[in-house]
């Protein structure tokens, strides 16, 4: 008798495929690391490895450089994290009303902007709104855009994990007397949010890489000032390899952080 899809996507992998989980991830590793020592040696090659170009790298006035451009990413990233998360559940809470005159706006806004480069938008904000007299400090000409982008998709993720809570959820909260409101916020959503933890997560990393969009505005964030560290020192490989480093500590430091509130699911 075959085995239920759910227990072959889901269930726990049998002697057989862990063994070959673990054959492939072995050989996968392998020809990383082989990529990883050729690039190494064509950096070397080109002389991009040399002390001389990352000398700088040990007086406390780079790593301060750094640290404040570190600094406007991670401030720019929670603002627009904090907005996208806020925002995406208003336009969740507009698409799945019955009204049809709220659920369509919100379905338009949602469409709209997910279809809409983050790029784009940073550029309205850059362009088009101080010609029309409304004019944004450059923390939010990059801030505004990757909220209202980040916001749409992070609808669509709210709403797939809402559509994912069992019917009978809802039905029984409802016959208990609960209002709507009550059984979205009390029973559905806090059940939803477990089921998109790792989605949400996904998109908290795109946010933190969207940063790197500062470079249009000239806002001080970590890329912008990578890229004059560059300009000074002719460190092109040492800089980025630094920076990529951080970036990935950050993004480390979300998953950790989405583990902790998203817990197992029973």
């Amino acid at each position: 008798m075959s085995r239920p899809l759910q227990d072959i996507l889901f269930g726990a992998p049998s002697p057989r495929a862990r063994t070959v989980t673990r054959g492939v991830s072995a050989i996968a590793a392998a020809v990383l690391l082989l990529l990883a020592a050729g690039v190494a040696l064509r950096f070397q090659s080109a002389g991009q490895l040399d002390a001389r170009f990352w000398a700088f790298f040990a007086w406390p006035t780079t790593w301060t450089f750094l640290a404040q451009g570190l600094l406007g990413t991670v401030a720019s990233a929670a603002m627009a994290a904090a907005i996208a998360l806020t925002l995406g559940l208003v336009l969740v809470l507009g698409r799945l009303a019955r009204l049809r005159l709220v659920r369509w706006p919100s379905s338009a806004a949602i469409e709209f902007l997910r279809g809409t480069p983050t790029l784009l938008l940073i550029y309205v904000c850059f362009l088009v709104l101080p010609s029309v007299g409304i004019k944004l400090s450059t923390y939010w000409m990059l801030t505004l855009p990757i909220s209202l982008s980040t916001a749409a998709v992070v609808a669509e993720v709210y709403r797939a994990g809402v559509l994912a809570v069992p019917r009978g959820q809802t039905d029984a909260a409802r016959s208990l007397g609960l209002t709507e409101a009550q059984v979205f916020f009390l029973v559905v959503f806090p059940q939803a949010l477990r089921y998109i933890v790792p989605a949400l997560v996904a998109q908290l990393v795109i946010v933190v890489k969207d940063t790197t969009f500062g470079y249009v505005v000239t806002y001080g964030e970590l890329m912008q000032n990578a890229k004059v560290l560059i300009a000074n020192y002719h460190a092109l490989v040492p800089v980025y390899l630094v920076v990529a480093l951080l970036y990935c500590l950050v993004n480390y430091a979300i998953s950790r952080a989405s583990q902790r509130l998203g817990g197992p699911m029973h």
